[in-house]
């Protein structure tokens, strides 16, 4: 490409862009072309990075962009029908967008629960090698069961929200080192089947699903989420999709922000189950049917509204234009 000449045919674009972005529009007209200029720039932007990457000329578009984002931005009403816009489209977006990651973790660490379980089943040897006698007994009898009536069920809700939102946070934060990942969900799954061995060989099965799956199907789901999220970052840089590492991995990160935002409210659902419902005298199918229905909702959300919102072009990016047809911009 003639790098001279493409300057040449788009520069009045660019000084346009330039002249917006120094002051607020003055009309409804101004913001909208200043929102179709941004776009318009950003694609030669694009071009110019893939096609006759010049350092002066695509460091001047980067920082004419950052500009007019600013000032674009800054026309934009924002408050609650910002929030909306972050969950009707951004968040459900990634998490579609990424569900192949998540879906496939879950459904791995799922058959490894499993067949653990069956084989601490069948060697029953195995069980005096990880606890004593004594406290199988407890675990049992008193452990498992008084765990979820500890404290109130306020205080409850907010402590596991708060130690679950830790533990999806680091996944998504070390997700770019992938082994502390696997290592996360290894501790998981573990647990839940060395646990689910012993209540099960005791005939305290029905106890633990009754106990477990009303609010666990919700909680791992996000685990399983923000584990699926750090490992696409992970490959993001091991096999980038944009042209260099560092873009790919900055478009993923963008990405996996906003899923780890996303991600508090789902934990935050998860934990006032725990809380209230788990401990509750309501019925086992009662407990366990709000769980399976809060999983559901959550999955229906996913596949309704990411799939909609990425066929409209959405990609979770936080990084992406927040300005699209018809968001109000004021005069």
């Amino acid at each position: 490409m003639d790098l001279d000449a493409y300057v040449g045919a788009h520069h009045l674009t660019w000084r346009r862009l330039e002249d917006l972005s120094q002051r607020r529009p003055a009309s409804g007209a101004e913001a909208d072309e200043l929102v179709d200029l941004y776009q318009e720039v950003a694609t030669h932007l694009s071009v110019i990075r893939s096609s006759a990457p010049d350092a002066a000329t695509v460091s001047y578009l980067s920082g004419l962009l950052a500009r007019a984002r600013i000032r674009s931005v800054g026309t934009r009403s924002t408050g609650w029908a910002e929030v909306a816009d972050f969950f009707v489209r951004r968040f459900p977006a990634a998490l579609y967008r990424t569900r192949r990651w998540w879906l496939g973790a879950m459904l791995v660490c799922y058959t490894i629960a499993a067949v653990m379980i069956w084989w601490l089943l069948a060697h029953p040897q195995a069980e005096s090698a990880l606890l004593d006698p004594k406290q199988v007994d407890e675990l049992v009898k008193n452990d498992f069961a008084d765990y979820y009536k500890q404290a109130a069920a306020s205080h409850f809700a907010a402590k596991v929200w708060t130690n679950n939102a830790w533990v999806a946070a680091f996944c998504i934060a070390l997700g770019v080192l992938g082994v502390p990942v696997v290592f996360v969900l290894w501790q998981n799954i573990l647990n839940l089947a060395v646990v689910g061995s012993i209540m099960i060989r005791h005939d305290r099965g029905e106890l633990f699903f009754g106990l477990i799956l009303p609010h666990g199907l919700l909680e791992l789901t996000a685990v399983f989420v923000a584990a699926g999220v750090g490992l696409r970052l992970f490959w993001a840089w091991v096999r980038p999709t944009e042209d260099t590492r560092a873009r790919s991995l900055a478009a993923e990160g963008r990405s996996a922000a906003g899923v780890a935002l996303g991600l508090v409210v789902v934990l935050l659902v998860s934990g006032l189950i725990e809380g209230f419902v788990t401990p509750s005298g309501l019925p086992t199918w009662a407990r366990v049917g709000i769980g399976i229905l809060a999983e559901v909702l959550f999955l229906a959300y996913v596949y309704v509204l990411g799939g909609r919102a990425v066929r409209a072009g959405w990609t979770g990016d936080l990084g992406e234009s927040l300005l699209e047809d018809g968001v109000e911009t004021v005069g």
